[in-house]
Formats: C-alpha cells, sequence, structure tokens
C-alpha cells in the first residue's frame, strides 16, 4: 500500500463533505428565458451540498422549469421539476450536482436568486456523457444526463 494512501482527493461519496457547512454561493437577479428559447445554466464551482432557488415577485407568479441537464429541460415528458412563488420545491433542496437548467414554464421570463452552499468535491466527480450546448456537441460534461428520474 503506498505510503500517502491518505491523501485522497474527496469524492461525492466522502461523507465529511456533507456534513460541514457549505461554502456560500449566489447568484442573483437571474433570468430564466422564455419557453422554447435558449435555456440558462447555472455552473457552479464545485459540487453543491444544496441549493436555493427563489424567484422573484414580478407582474406575474410565473413558473420556472428547473433541470439537472439541458436534456432533462427538454425531454419530451420532462425530467425537471417547477418552481414559483409558492412552490415548496424552492428549498433548500438537498442536492449533490454541478449546474442546473433554467427556463420559462411559458412565453414570459422568469427572474430568481440562487443561493447555495458548495462542499469542497471537485465538478469532474459528478457522473457525466456527451450533449449539446447551444447547438454544439460537448464532450462529457459535469453534471447528471437528464435520464429519467435523474432529470
Amino acid at each position: 500500500m503506498p505510503g500517502n494512501s491518505w491523501k485522497l482527493a474527496p469524492g461525492l461519496n466522502n461523507v465529511g463533505s456533507y456534513q460541514v457547512s457549505g461554502r456560500p454561493y449566489a447568484s442573483g437577479s437571474c433570468l430564466a428565458p422564455k419557453s422554447g428559447s435558449t435555456s440558462l445554466v447555472v455552473r457552479f464551482p464545485t459540487v453543491t451540498k444544496w441549493v436555493n432557488i427563489e424567484p422573484r415577485i414580478t407582474g406575474s407568479n410565473r413558473d420556472v422549469r428547473v433541470a439537472f441537464s439541458q436534456n432533462g429541460l427538454h425531454q419530451k415528458g420532462g425530467s425537471y421539476f417547477r418552481v414559483n412563488l409558492s412552490s415548496s420545491l424552492r428549498g433548500p433542496l438537498d442536492m449533490k450536482i454541478s449546474e442546473l437548467w433554467f427556463m420559462s414554464e411559458d412565453g414570459g421570463t422568469v427572474t430568481f436568486d440562487i443561493v447555495a452552499g458548495l462542499t469542497n468535491i471537485p465538478t469532474r466527480h459528478v457522473e457525466t456523457e456527451d450533449r449539446t450546448v447551444n447547438s454544439v456537441v460537448t464532450a462529457a460534461g459535469t453534471n447528471w444526463s437528464g435520464s429519467v428520474g435523474v432529470g
């Protein structure tokens, strides 16, 4: 056994990374584009411990569609969830993710804030597969695939 075997980088199953308080992350006035247009992606610098999505009060109480991948956001039948001002799904949501994808549920835009607690786990540790971003196929990214139940 190597002499430095204890010097392993933390991974997704590293319990200690989730037992401590998360490093703060905040992004205000995010704009989820109208349905059918280009989606908004928020990429976190490291894997999250928890996430809170807070829609802002606007002229109407629109839903924002939230997914863990572009595929999940646009998939027929939807592997996404909806958040609005009265939603219990705003958070804090106890999830280990590296990015979230957003789009309005209708023809208007939705403004929201996002706050997260970050672990010290590099985003490359999250399972990945090839995907298309802005009509360009990219190699394996850093988030869940958008498969059924993992949206």
